[in-house]
């Protein structure tokens, strides 16, 4: 019934009014019935016009309609329910906030491309509302190609047009174009910026004097190449980002080709990467960005550093390369704790990357592209080097890039920006499974241990919540109660998880089980029976001096296992099926994401239960925790344990 203008009807003269327009024209009216002519102005039209499609409405069973006398017909909604659980979203231009009650997965979905989830409100399935805010640094990461198009899905999603707010949201896209890094044609590297002011203003009073070498003209200046990291942070706090366009280096060439077939979706990645030659790779996991970046490097063809926060990691990555592609397995080294081989292709662990004496073995080999697996590890001070390798190609790895600190600038400007599918087109394509997830509330069912919480106060109060007795019942019955699913349960102190592994008989794997039996635990998690894992040399090591441990660590398939933060990241589980956050609620929301994603795979159900003793502080580290899986369309309920 609306066109573009917001007048009912179409020229044709075929009336047509959702049903989801008259609900708007009775909020708008403030109460739940309304005449033609009510309707009309609320909507733009002709009372005649309104008649019209109203009696259409009233023809198809979904309005009824009722003759007042000496007033005209008065029309209201035939199920009173729809107009009070429908989906509402209410707009503060000024605030740039947006408030949503009873959001569906699709809105979600959407307001994730450019606004950030600040809070959420309601405990009962179906009525929680969520208040979204959008800020400049939403826009300028938003994954659209231009502004025409950003604008085009807030249009979308909205209820009506804001020009204010559409005005600040172009506004703020321009700005993330305005200074450019580019190589000029005689080698060196040159900051442009948009105007006289810009540069002589906004750089001029955020960048430091170390950063540039000399001015070109009134729009350009000669760059510190040791200083571009820098700079790219200063200009980004500034409001700023700059758009890197240098030619970087490809470095000696490596003999590798993709043998997989990519989704589209991967596709689309590799191609906006190569495009800009640095980005994030943002998906759940199970979407294939191992396999997509693997794509990268082949496409990039230049040797190639690949920085990973675990050796279980680096193992996973060289079995990785060795399916799906042809590189020669002598052409890929790792470097860590349990070996020390650079090669064409070399896996390090960021803790070995970084340390200063290992420094000069890495700047030996001509790296064309540098890979941050789980790149929020990029935000440690341990791990900061890489600001040097500004020169290089740089893909980072993450299903959200959000950091221990929340620090989002740090991936973008060292790394690049966010490259990737929504996460809800990715369920709806069925390449990933939607989990189903659910906070449950568990009470203190003994008195001793709730006194105890009481009198305690800071980390100890904490540590009391998270081991609170009667969440091992809790997991028994839900282990129970999806019997016959591989299930991970995850916890955040040592003691628990020696506890539940007594009281579940479950093995426990923590950073203190040797690589070697962890290795051999994941694997009959996994069903692969006594097979070793390809480059696992210091398993091998380790079993023959003690081949008990061994023994007992390959001792048949296991349904379940407990661990610690050791599987929150990159362990390639791809048969689980159930997690249960037992505790670790404290954690960051990058931790959330990563157990929720354990289940998160191309088929099967999908179920992850936190545990939140109630009354605690844990109740709002769940809410917090989960509230990121809420951006990206997926549905969070909660439910209180009964005493």
């Amino acid at each position: 019934m609306a066109d573009d203008t917001g007048e009912a009807g179409s020229e044709d003269g075929n009336d047509d009014l959702p049903l989801d327009r008259f609900h708007e024209a009775l909020e708008a009216e403030g109460r739940p019935l309304a005449t033609a002519s009510e309707v009309a102005r609320r909507l733009g039209t002709t009372q005649s016009r309104a008649s019209d499609a109203l009696e259409t409405l009233v023809g198809r069973g979904a309005v009824d309609r009722v003759d007042v006398g000496g007033d005209p017909v008065v029309f209201y909604p035939r199920e009173w329910g729809e107009l009070a659980t429908r989906e509402r979203i209410v707009v503060f231009p000024n605030r740039r906030e947006i408030v949503v009650d009873r959001p569906t997965q699709f809105t979600r979905a959407q307001l994730s491309a450019f606004a950030h989830l600040v809070d959420t409100t309601g405990t009962e399935p179906g009525t929680r509302g969520y208040l979204y805010r959008i800020r400049q640094e939403d826009v300028w990461a938003a994954p659209f190609d231009d502004v025409d198009d950003l604008i085009a899905r807030v249009r979308a999603v909205l209820p009506r047009r804001f020009e204010g707010l559409e005005g600040w949201m172009t506004d703020q896209w321009r700005r993330a174009h305005r200074f450019r890094l580019y190589t000029h044609e005689d080698g060196y590297v040159v900051l442009e910026a948009a105007s006289e002011s810009l540069m002589g203003n906004v750089a001029a009073d955020h960048l430091a004097e170390e950063h540039l070498r000399a001015p070109i003209s009134e729009t350009e200046a000669w760059v510190n190449e040791t200083a571009i990291a820098g700079i790219k942070r200063a200009l980004y706090d500034a409001g700023y980002p700059v758009v890197d366009d240098r030619d970087l280096e490809t470095g000696d060439p490596v003999d590798i080709e993709l043998t997989a077939d990519l989704r589209p979706y991967q596709e689309g990645w590799v191609d906006a990467f190569l495009e800009n030659r640095s980005g994030v790779y943002v998906g759940p996991p199970g979407s294939g960005k191992t396999v997509a970046a693997i794509a990268t490097i082949a496409a990039v063809g230049g040797e190639t550093l690949i920085l990973v926060p675990s050796r279980e990691l680096a193992n996973q990555w060289r079995a990785e390369l060795a399916a799906h592609s042809t590189i020669d397995p002598a052409d890929v080294g790792e470097y860590h704790g349990g070996e020390k081989a650079i090669r064409p292709i070399t896996i390090a662990t960021y803790q070995t990357a970084g340390m200063d004496r290992h420094r000069s073995l890495f700047d030996s080999r001509r790296w064309g592209l540098i890979v941050f697996d789980e790149c929020h590890h990029i935000t440690a001070p341990v791990f900061s080097r890489s600001a040097e390798l500004q020169a290089k190609h740089r893909l980072g790895l993450s299903a959200t890039p959000v950091s221990e600190t929340e620090s989002e600038e740090e991936v973008y400007t060292l790394i690049g920006p966010p490259i990737g599918a929504d996460w809800d087109a990715l369920f709806e394509a069925g390449f990933v499974q939607e989990p189903e997830v659910e906070i449950r509330y568990v009470p203190w069912r003994h008195d001793l241990a709730r006194n105890e919480y009481v009198s305690a106060d800071g980390r100890e109060r904490r540590r009391l919540a998270a081991e609170n007795p009667a969440k091992a019942a809790e997991v028994r019955y839900l282990l129970s109660a999806h019997r016959g699913k591989k299930a991970l349960v995850f916890v955040e102190y040592l003691d628990q998880g020696a506890a539940l592994s007594d009281a579940l008989d479950i093995p426990f794997i923590s950073g203190e089980t040797p690589h070697y039996e962890r290795n051999a635990l994941f694997r009959r998690f996994r069903g692969d029976g006594d097979r070793r894992e390809d480059g696992d040399d210091d398993a091998s090591e380790d079993e023959d001096r003690d081949g008990n441990a061994s023994a007992n660590a390959n001792d048949g398939p296991l349904d379940a296992l407990i661990v610690s933060r050791v599987g929150d990241e990159g362990i390639d589980l791809p048969n689980a099926e159930l997690a249960v956050v037992a505790s670790g609620l404290g954690g960051s929301r990058r931790q959330g994401s990563q157990r929720a994603g354990r289940t998160m795979r191309p088929s099967g159900s999908a179920l992850v239960y936190v545990l939140a003793t109630r009354g605690s502080a844990e109740e709002e580290f769940a809410q917090r925790q989960m509230r990121h899986l809420a951006r990206k369309g997926i549905r969070v309920r909660e439910t209180t344990v009964a005493e």
